[in-house]
């Protein structure tokens, strides 16, 4: 019986694998697992709301999405494309590199751009797009290039960025975790160890981006002409 506990892991492998609903295999599992545990059903809604009341921050960016859709419906993204078209002197890797250093900086002071849902979709991507589209008309493979490259530099500027801030939760819980480890470390410590890691992401992606920019600077039909 004492495995019969751990059917609510399989449950959710087996749901993750099979691509069916995140929230459904994830309450089918907590229930499995508390059936098995013993655990009754009033217990089991309990611990339910508790964990969601007690994490209720993490399902705040919810209120942003209305907000996103009303501001792009209203021309966001076109104002964002002619203000890029008129800069000639941008090029796609100054902007995602712009976009990573302001990413970085925002991680010092512990502020969260929201990332891709809320900032790079309706503003970064057509931005990169344009300055892109100044050169050439682009494919649809270029666009979808571009749509990636703009998620990975938001990615790369949060995830090797995040533990600048003394305060932020990552810091917290490293610190925490060292320390019932038996191995105390301060939270000033880890702001410290991150910050190489922090400058090491912001040369390697930048070197990245420019890369990146020499795909729009030629034009992929004058090329297979010349190769025929």
């Amino acid at each position: 019986m004492e495995y019969l506990k751990l059917l609510g892991i399989v449950i959710i492998v087996v749901g993750f694998a099979l691509k069916w609903d995140t929230t459904a295999v994830v309450v089918l599992a907590a229930i499995v697992t508390a059936v098995f545990s013993g655990m009754s059903i009033p217990d089991l809604l309990t611990t339910l709301g508790q964990s969601f009341v007690d994490n209720r921050m993490v399902s705040l960016f919810f209120l942003t999405l209305p907000m996103i859709g009303l501001v792009e419906s209203h021309g966001l993204k076109e104002v964002a494309v002619t203000g890029i078209q008129k800069l000639k002197k941008l090029t796609p890797s100054r902007i995602l590199n712009l976009y990573l250093v302001i990413r970085e900086l925002g991680g010092v002071f512990g502020i969260s751009l929201s990332g891709q849902v809320q900032f790079v979709r309706p503003l970064i991507t057509p931005m990169v797009t344009a300055a892109a589209e100044s050169k050439r008309k682009l494919t649809d493979k270029e666009i979808d290039l571009i749509k990636a490259r703009s998620a990975a530099t938001d990615n790369f500027g949060n995830f090797f960025a995040q533990n600048l801030f003394v305060a932020t939760a990552g810091v917290l819980l490293i610190a925490s975790t060292m320390k019932g480890l038996k191995h105390p470390v301060e939270p000033m410590q880890v702001v410290l160890a991150s910050i190489p890691v922090a400058i090491i992401t912001l040369v390697v992606v930048a070197i990245y981006n420019r890369w990146f920019d020499r795909q729009f600077e030629t034009d992929p039909q004058n090329d297979k002409g010349g190769k025929h």
